[in-house]
């Protein structure tokens, strides 16, 4: 009576090794980078150079961590990311659930590890700029999540010749992200990565509703982006680009 078939066997366990990959890579992600930041805002005096080590232990966290797990769950390592995926139909609804609450609890776990084992109050916190309104931090994080999404999205969903690389590209636009918003929103480009601080310090910004709905705006945006691009036949625009044969419908030759 309460037997399950293989089918269902197989896909719960599956969802379970999405849920080990996907929490266990942010952690990773998300511990390895807080213990950079942690370490860049000890100095009393942040300019260029606490920029430079925040987003360079950002990009590099999550290109070694995506990389190690890309094979074993996705690497979404963030909800609107899974959220774009599911959009898209690259994974089920219920893939979409499980890995979108690993992605929290592990955005929690990393914040209290660095909170226990780092000296000094936690300081890394997902916070605006002085002089940036709610609105702007709001769409900061919507325009940021955006460009990360489309380069997720045009080289993991969209398979290619490069999608081996896309940790290395999604570092890449980690990096530039945080460049340019970290100062100015906070650059979390994630929930994941702005609730798990604010739990575990118990202090939440009156604004920090920004860090969920400005990435999950961004995530709709770059997958409609997306979409329109497919909808329109893309690959017939730059013929021979990724000679995938794509640039090919219909029976005719595409023309520049």
């Amino acid at each position: 009576m309460f037997s399950m078939s293989s089918d269902g066997l197989n896909s719960a366990r599956n969802h379970l090794i999405a849920f080990v990959g996907e929490f266990v890579g942010t952690f990773m992600f998300l511990f390895t980078a807080f213990a950079g930041t942690q370490a860049a805002n000890e100095s009393t005096e942040p300019g260029i150079a606490n920029l430079l080590y925040i987003a360079s232990a950002f990009a590099a966290a999550v290109t070694v961590n995506a990389w190690i797990f890309f094979r074993v769950s996705g690497s979404a390592f963030n909800p609107v990311a899974s959220l774009a995926l599911w959009l898209l139909g690259a994974i089920s609804l219920a893939r979409a659930a499980v890995a979108s609450v690993a992605h929290i609890a592990a955005g929690i776990a990393a914040a209290g590890a660095i909170y226990v084992l780092f000296p000094g109050p936690l300081t890394v916190q997902a916070r605006m700029g002085p002089g940036v309104s709610v609105v702007q931090g709001l769409f900061i994080e919507a325009f940021l999540t955006g460009q990360l999404m489309i380069a997720v999205l045009m080289l993991a969903v969209e398979k290619q010749r490069a999608t081996y690389l896309v940790p290395l590209v999604v570092g890449i636009a980690v990096f530039i992200c945080e460049i340019a918003g970290a100062r100015y929103s906070g650059g979390a480009l994630s929930p994941a990565r702005a609730f798990g601080p604010d739990l575990i310090k118990g202090d939440f910004a009156p604004y920090h509703w920004i860090y969920w709905a400005g990435p999950t705006i961004g995530s709709l945006g770059a997958t409609g982006f997306y979409f329109l691009l497919k909808m329109l036949k893309y690959e017939t625009c730059n013929p021979g680009a990724d000679a995938d044969g794509l640039d090919r419908f219909d029976g005719l030759d595409s023309k520049v």
